[in-house]
């Protein structure tokens, strides 16, 4: 018998499908299309256990369906900007191009190792001019679209690497890469107005009805919508307007104080001359070097200011002094907030910490009300509205529209919506980054590159130090001629976020060696939306939100016609070892290509693919790996040892009972993994399937049908095909075929092979089982009963007995109630 030798294997299957380009896209409109795609991966060097899962997930779904008869697009390409190219630069004293284009080979080399089936034609890198070249085009859409502007203002900024973080970047205060804590900093910066899209982001996650809805709700808290009233209140002395928005309108003849941003720009207007303006520029600076997280959270000391300026209430005309407080941010509404002590939290204790009024202006219906009782807490229940002048006695939930209304009657503000969600920062200070295709011109202002200019090439003759970036230290990159008026310019020196590039690269996949636009509508409506996108859940906000955008904006242009990018969406957990996230500080990683070297991809991918379902947490465990590579030997010995039998294809016959069996539990199989792979994408159940067919036929007897046991194990070879491709492949070619087993067409199972001939039934006597029978699967009740009480063991356990009722439940039981 042949030895299972999965390196030999494996190199040999590799090659002949590199040689052969048998994971090319078959483009064939006579089929249904299906596009399989895996999140492309930053090009940091090796591969880990996530990627190898994740390309594993991924290549099930696309081998099993081009098996069921789908064209299946199923590409990979690399996220290549970003700061740990520089980083690497600085480091090791060379360009960024060549430490990304060595990791990206490196990696490249370690996919084929995995079998993953990618069509490597398609295959793109977004650092490439190429590619950078359509990402500038985009911006040029957006800009011309009104939807890319640049504006001065506080943004998050990183002193590590020297860089802009947009607010999707900041996590906990700190920055999404390196960890080093965010600061302040007024920049001059561009943007995307995603929040002219804020409705739309929301409205449209109900048609993703195949995404997690874990995933949706974290988009719709990040984009906030909230339902209220905007409000103004006059400032006579600044001759100055502030609006702040509230989603308790109810409440507002309860404002005893405003709050404000200490960046608000009011600010310094309001302070200008007063006693205190020293000390509230020394708090305002205090504030900005704060992050927002800090800032904000629920156990933060809240502090504030007196800036000396009153504010003219709307309604009451009342004096309402105006404060600057660390817990309001400018990102956030309109960066003012008003008061309301006695009916939020927050604002109550503000109040106590400062001896703020508090104005009690609802109260639970019934209860007695008294203005000079001191309150406790703030009351944020329901009731009604007292000291509210016409609204009293009017419950608080018909006082929210009611306020709103006349508010708008009174020219005074009214109900609108507002959004969480802030424009989408765009600019970044570095190198290793698709440079922004704007030129500035002292005469002609803001001019655009023109689209037969590009790309704005990232120049090589620049030193990466880290301290500062180095495209606006390059001249020969800065300055350049106006291409509207041919006088002297300047070259905006800011690259673009690299999410920008994340955002539309499953579109340039379609057509991906275009040189003339990003993509031709008809390929891209062809393929998209994609059918099934699996990556991890870190990526729900930054990239998805991002991605859903871009559609949008590209469906407005009358470039796609469809408005969301991922139909599906798996999120796949994370890999363990010993209960923790494997990292080189753990010292806890286990490689792919540790995997590979000593068991061979396909007990990696089998394993990884079994231990847990795809959306849970993976533990690490040797022994299972074991498990896999001792199961897919056993396989290789079924095969092997009836390799004759199956290559001479002997007929099915069914007419022995054991042969029956085996038709049925591979009916049972063929459903099973089916149904997991497409439907449920349970992929360690369909695996599970599997072995038990393996099981039964292990068990088939010497003397039953061998056509039954040749169709059994050659159907069993496809079944696997897409879990372990390898092997799988040479068990085709060791029992006589000669093309290729991914080429096959998937088995369909037959409904009628399930049904059962003979079924075991219990007989109870008094609910207490007392005998099994094996009876035809189609007997009738009344001869169930007969049966049961001709059954001798029954007879003699009811002799003597009155037998009160006979129930059958067919297929099931007989139930003999006697007395």
């Amino acid at each position: 018998m042949r030895a299972y030798k999965p390196h030999k294997i494996e190199k040999k299957w590799q090659q002949y499908w590199d040689e052969t380009n048998a994971h090319r896209t078959n483009e064939d409109d006579a089929k249904e299309k299906f596009y399989c795609l895996e999140q492309f991966p930053y090009p940091s060097g090796r591969l880990h256990m996530g990627h190898m899962r994740v390309y594993s997930i991924g290549d099930v779904t696309a081998r099993y369906k081009k098996m069921s008869g789908y064209q299946v697009l199923h590409p990979m390409g690399w996220d290549a900007f970003g700061m740990p190219a520089e980083n690497a630069a600085i480091k090791l004293g060379a360009q960024p191009s060549k430490w990304t284009y060595e990791n990206i080979d490196f990696m490249k080399n370690q996919q084929k190792k995995l079998g993953v089936s990618y069509d490597w034609e398609r295959e793109l890198a977004t650092c490439s001019p190429e590619y950078y070249k359509m990402t500038q085009q985009l911006f040029l859409l957006f800009y011309e679209r009104g939807l890319a502007y640049r504006k001065n203002g506080a943004v998050n900024w990183c002193p590590h690497d020297q860089t802009v973080l947009a607010n999707e970047q900041v996590e906990d205060g700190c920055c999404w890469r390196c960890g080093t804590e965010v600061v302040k900093m007024d920049l001059e910066q561009w943007y995307f107005k995603i929040t002219d899209y804020a409705d739309r982001l929301v409205n449209d996650l109900e048609q993703l009805e195949g995404w997690p809805e874990k995933v949706k709700t974290m988009q719709r808290n990040w984009i906030g919508r909230s339902t209220g009233a905007e409000v103004a209140f006059e400032v006579p002395e600044a001759g100055e307007k502030l609006t702040v928005f509230t989603t308790r309108p109810d409440t507002l003849f309860g404002v005893t104080f405003m709050v404000l941003a200490p960046e608000h720009p009011v600010v310094r207007k309001l302070i200008a001359g007063k006693e205190n303006e020293a000390d509230v520029n020394a708090f305002i600076e205090k504030t900005r070097k704060e992050s927002d997280i800090t800032r904000t959270a629920a156990d933060a000391p809240k502090e504030g200011m007196f800036t000396g300026a009153y504010a003219r209430h709307p309604l009451t005309g009342e004096n309402v002094p105006i404060w600057i407080a660390n817990y309001v941010l400018m990102d956030y509404g309109t960066g003012a907030v008003m008061a309301v002590p006695a009916h939020d939290t927050r604002d109550f204790a503000f109040a106590r910490q400062y001896d703020l009024p508090i104005k009690r202006v609802i109260v639970a219906e019934g209860e007695a009300f008294d203005a000079n009782e001191m309150m406790a807490e703030a009351y944020t229940e329901d009731g009604v509205l007292v000291q509210s002048g016409m609204f009293d006695g009017m419950p608080n939930r018909e006082a929210l529209v009611k306020i709103g209304d006349h508010l708008r009657e009174q020219g005074l503000g009214g109900q609108t919506v507002s959004y969480r969600l802030r424009d989408w920062l765009v600019s970044r200070q570095r190198y290793w980054g698709a440079p922004i295709p704007i030129i500035y011109c002292d005469d002609c202002g803001i001019v655009p590159v023109p689209k037969e200019d590009l790309p704005v090439m990232l120049p090589e003759d620049v030193v990466i130090d880290g301290m500062s970036n180095p495209l606006a230290k390059s001249e020969a990159f800065v300055n350049v001629t106006c291409p509207s008026c041919g006088g002297h310019a300047r070259r905006e020196t800011d690259t673009m976020d690299t999410f920008i590039d994340s955002s539309w690269y499953y579109l340039r996949y379609t057509d991906s060696k275009n040189d003339q636009v990003p993509f031709e509508p008809e390929k891209a409506n062809k393929w998209l939306p994609v059918d099934e996108y699996i990556g991890g859940i870190e990526h729900a906000i930054l990239h998805l939100l991002y991605s859903r955008f871009f559609t949008k904006v590209l469906y407005d242009a009358g470039m796609v016609n469809f408005t969301e990018p991922f139909k599906s969406l798996l999120t796949q957990g994370m890999v363990l070892k010993d209960g923790a996230k494997m990292s080189k500080s753990k010292g806890n990683v286990v490689s792919p290509d540790e995997i590979i070297a000593k068991y061979g991809a396909d007990t990696g991918r089998l394993f990884i693919l079994f231990a847990a379902p795809p959306d849970r947490d993976l533990e690490w465990s040797d022994s299972g790996v074991e498990g896999s590579y001792r199961f897919l030997n056993r396989v290789w010995r079924m095969v092997d040892g009836h390799a004759e039998l199956v290559a001479s294809r002997p007929i099915v016959n069914l007419s022995d009972s054991a042969a029956k069996d085996l038709n049925r539990t591979l009916h049972a199989t063929i459903k099973k993994v089916s149904e997991d792979i497409s439907e449920r994408r349970q992929f360690n159940t369909a695996i599970s399937s599997i072995m038990e067919l393996v099981n039964k036929i292990y068990a088939y007897p010497e003397d039953a049908d061998r056509g039954m046991l040749a169709h059994a194990i050659e159907s069993t070879i496809i079944l696997l095909a897409p879990f372990a491709p390898h092997i799988t492949e040479e068990m085709w070619r060791i029992v006589g075929h000669e093309d290729s087993v991914h080429e096959q067409s998937w088995p369909v199972f037959d409904e009628s092979a399930l049904v059962l001939d003979e079924v075991e039934i219990v007989v109870q006597i008094n609910g207490k089982v007392r005998e099994k029978m094996v009876i035809p699967a189609n007997t009738t009740k009344q001869d169930m009963e007969e049966m049961a009480n001709s059954n001798e063991k029954i007879k003699e356990l009811v002799a003597g007995k009155t037998v009160r009722k006979v129930i059958a439940v067919p297929g099931k039981l007989v139930n003999i109630v006697v007395g």
